[in-house]
């Protein structure tokens, strides 16, 4: 386009609000040779252009934010922050009345009067008298009034709401008649802060009235409301079928965080006469990710024989940030009527912007004021509608411009705005054709497309090279921010071993047959206590331990170790990991089992991607480390916890429940299928045949007690032994504490219980209340005898050393709280302990025998090592 030349001329001065005009709403707007001028304070200023004079300062109770216009009756409106709407009349003869009120008392306060270039008051200062509030409401923040409508848009807590109310006709009461319609706008991100508090929100939205061309009674209204006209074939692509054939007008929103929304008018006014879905009433039109300051119209076509008609034929809303977006119709090569939408980019920030005559869009920067073409031709395109595929501005030479009106067009093709600078100064810009001819221009535009088609060109240059860097930048950032975790993590870890810990591990372990065989499986469930996060880099290792066999004595530990990611462990969140600990290949279960769990880190996997090479070896200035700068051992391993898993844990108990409750497979271990087949050959009066038939039959059963002072049970119980519950009871449910079948031995209220070892051994555990008289001085000696009975003797075994293990465990933690033992017969326990050191010596003797390679008879001097071990046991030893 042609170049302009701006004429620039200083009407008058106003006082700025603290912070300046940018803290504040600042509006100019321009009725016949009136401008109403708000350089936002709590005043509004009336200045006449023919007489160059400035006619009246209205003082509103609050800061005022928006300002309108309405042509017949020629009304004033404005939006004062937290109080509401006022409406006033700004003709002569209503201001020489007020001024009679209240206009003297205000005009001798030095402080409340405008200040003019000399510091004195130019004119009187009329209050504005509370009864001119419209509508008071604390949650306003634009408005527009459209015909005998006002509409409104006020934040709520979680969204905005867009309100219509009638408005008063001349001579009622001033104020509304009432809501008529209402509805909610949804928000891509929550409101920032609330409209009580005393701080003005950043971003205002905007609000217009959209209208057909060819609605003749709203055509006056909507100029003087800050509304327009728009061609119909892109009002109905827009808006709809229903606002087309309704002829109503659209109210378009801008909100803050971006979206371009709409709402027709007439839809809103019988929004509650028949309610139905709200949000069928909104429709999104675009989002342009910033917060959107201004919304209007232009003309981008003009044909030859209609060079006289200014109707706008495009849509445009401007960002905060420079981002423009034109939405036009055009015609496909097929014929169909669609719509164009473009999106521009032009330097921000936007403080304000109007829209001129032939296409023309003027918006300030912090810098400049500027303009930009839409029309076709201002620069070339094979677009659907004719919008150029690229936005030039065009700087004018005047800056620091917060408020603008484009009061008329000069024929020649230039145009007049009103504007207002930041320093408080209405000034008038007339801006006029240059002489330059055209053809220079386009071979300067020419010329000058090269030139930015060159520099875009180096601009992807850099583009990429700024994103590696930022990519090897944000690698590093992440991989720092993973080593401070884990170091956070690992300091709350090993501080606090003491006490309850902030990420723990527990374990507990359940019978399960996933195909022909039981399997014991636990179950680590990792909690997080703590505030951290577990992110990249961390697992979970749990290493199962299991113990060699008597028998295996050369034979070391088996330890399996399983490791689990942690994809993501929050505040509060926790894990299970479910692994199988037995039988092993072998298919025997060796108790007792030690389960141990850690947190692992590894430093490789967080880290390993911040020292990888860069992929652009040329680039000097990557400080790239190599792979080596990790320490050989690249990891970090923090226990939680260790668990046990012994022959209590594992017993099974198919006669506590009833059969429909049982699990089919979980009754007992899984048979031979040999044993099997020559059981249902030998029909159902033969024995049963299994591991554990044959000794069950022949041999006497293995037993194994243990006594134990009832005053020290019952003092490591606590809790557990509750009233109404017998000592005996209360012990066997301790044992069997990390058992499933638990609740059963509760609630049935149970000493003695029968069940079945990993290997299909009986197991009979008893518990009865007992006295000793052959120990105590004083007399006997209260105790509890636990009595362990089984014909294997590995799970006797197994059976006696879980049990010793617990009582062992008690004995320590009572150790420093109980007063002390009973007095006790000092010779009964020297001749306990002489007997069992004798049957000890013969142990040894056996076990030596026994391993003698020319021993002729092994079989006798096992039967009698299986004699001294009956005789270790019964009668046992006496835990005080």
């Amino acid at each position: 386009m042609a170049g302009l030349e701006p004429r620039v001329e200083y009407l008058e001065s106003f006082r700025c609000p603290l912070g300046g005009l940018a803290a504040g709403r600042p509006c100019v707007l321009s009725h016949g040779a009136a401008v109403f001028v708000s350089a936002g304070g709590e005043r509004v200023s009336v200045y006449e252009q023919e007489g160059r004079l400035l006619a009246a300062v209205y003082r509103f109770p609050a800061p005022v934010w928006h300002l309108e216009l309405s042509a017949a009756p020629r009304l004033l409106y404005a939006l004062c922050a937290r109080k509401g709407i006022y409406c006033l009349s700004p003709e002569p003869e209503s201001r020489s009345a007020n001024q009679d009120d209240g206009g003297d008392r205000d005009s001798e306060d030095g402080e409340d009067s405008e200040d003019s270039e000399d510091g004195e008051p130019p004119c009187a200062v009329i209050s504005v008298d509370p009864d001119a509030c419209l509508l008071p409401d604390a949650t306003l923040c634009t408005f527009t009034v459209v015909g005998d409508k006002l509409v409104t848009l006020a934040r709520g807590p979680a969204h905005w709401k867009v309100q219509l109310f009638e408005c008063p006709r001349p001579g009622e009461d001033a104020r509304p008649r009432g809501q008529v319609g209402e509805v909610e706008l949804s928000t891509s991100s929550p409101l920032a802060r609330p409209l009580g508090e005393p701080t003005a929100p950043r971003f205002l939205p905007v609000l217009c009235c959209v209208s057909p061309v060819g609605l003749s009674a709203l055509h006056s209204r909507a100029r003087g409301s800050g509304g327009f006209l728009l061609e119909r074939a892109l009002f109905g692509l827009l808006f709809g079928v229903d606002a087309s054939l309704l002829e109503s007008p659209v109210i378009v929103c801008g909100l803050p965080d971006g979206q371009l929304c709409c709402v027709v008018l007439k839809t809103l006014v019988t929004s509650k006469l028949s309610p139905g879905d709200p949000k069928a009433l909104v429709k999104i039109l675009h989002h342009l990710e910033e917060p959107i300051v201004f919304i209007g119209a232009v003309k981008t076509e003009s044909l030859a024989e209609d060079l006289g008609d200014t109707r706008p034929d495009c849509l445009v809303a401007l960002g905060h940030d420079g981002r423009v977006l034109a939405i036009k119709a055009g015609w496909d090569e097929a014929g169909t009527l669609l719509p164009e939408l473009r999106e521009y980019r032009l330097p921000g920030p936007v403080l304000c912007a109007a829209c001129g005559g032939g296409g023309r869009i003027y918006h300030s920067t912090t810098s400049e004021l500027c303009v930009v073409d839409l029309a076709q031709g201002g620069v070339p395109n094979g677009g659907l509608g004719g919008l150029p595929s690229l936005l030039c501005p065009a700087g004018l030479g005047v800056c620091s411009v917060v408020s603008l009106w484009v009061s008329s067009e000069v024929p020649e093709g230039g145009a007049r705005l009103l504007a207002l600078s930041t320093r408080g100064r209405l000034m008038t810009c007339r801006l006029q054709l240059s002489s330059e001819v055209p053809g220079p221009t386009r071979a300067a535009a020419a010329s000058t497309g090269q030139k930015i088609e060159d520099l875009l060109s180096g601009i992807g240059t850099v583009s990429e090279r700024v994103s590696s860097l930022r990519k090897a930048v944000d690698q590093r950032n992440k991989a720092l921010t993973c080593l401070n975790e884990a170091m956070n993590v690992s300091c709350v870890l090993l501080s606090s071993r003491a006490g309850p810990r902030p990420i723990s591990c527990t374990v507990t372990t359940a019978w399960s047959r996933p195909q022909l065989q039981d399997v014991l499986m636990g179950t680590c469930r990792l909690e997080n206590s703590s505030g951290l996060s577990l992110d990249r880099g961390w697992a979970l290792c749990v290493r199962v331990l299991t113990s060699a066999s008597a028998s295996d004595s050369d034979v070391a530990s088996v330890a399996t170790t399983y490791t689990v990611p942690v994809d993501r462990l929050g505040p509060g969140d926790r894990r299970e990991v479910t692994l199988p600990l037995g039988p092993g290949e072998d298919g025997i279960l060796q108790l007792p089992l030690t389960v141990s769990c850690a947190l692992h880190y590894s430093l490789r996997e967080a880290v390993g991607g911040a020292l990888a090479p860069s992929q652009s070896p040329k680039d000097p200035t990557l400080d790239e480390c190599p792979p080596d700068v990790l320490p050989e051992q690249d990891s970090v391993c923090l226990p939680l916890s260790t668990h046990t898993v012994d022959m209590l844990q594992c017993l099974r108990f198919p006669g506590l429940a009833p059969a429909h409750t049982q699990a089919p497979g979980l009754l007992g271990p899984v048979c031979d299928p040999v044993d099997t087949f020559l059981g249902s050959l030998l029909g159902p009066r033969s024995e049963p045949a299994g591991p554990a038939s044959l000794p069950a039959k022949f041999l006497p059963p293995l037993v194994a007690t243990i006594k134990v002072s009832a005053e020290l049970l019952r003092a490591a119980l606590g809790d557990h032994h509750s009233a109404g519950t017998s000592l005996g009871c209360a012990a066997l449910q301790w044992l069997l504490a990390e058992n499933a079948a638990l609740d059963v031995v509760r609630a049935r209220q149970l000493s003695s219980v029968r069940g079945v070892a990993p290997d299909g051994a009986d197991v009979h555990l008893t518990i009865r209340e007992v006295a000793v008289t052959d120990v105590g001085a004083a007399g006997p000696v209260q105790t509890v005898e636990i009595q362990v009975e089984s014909a294997s003797a590995a799970s006797m075994c197994s059976a006696h050393h879980a049990v010793l293990r617990r009582l062992q465990r008690i004995a320590v933690e009572q150790a420093a709280q109980m007063p002390g033992p009973p007095d006790l017969r000092v010779q009964c326990l020297q001749q306990t302990h002489s007997s069992h050191e004798t049957l000890l010596r013969e142990v040894r003797t056996l076990r030596d025998r026994l391993c003698t390679e020319d021993e002729a008879n092994p079989l006798a001097a096992a039967q009698r090592l299986l004699q001294v071990y009956r005789r270790l046991r019964r009668p046992s030893l006496l835990l005080l």
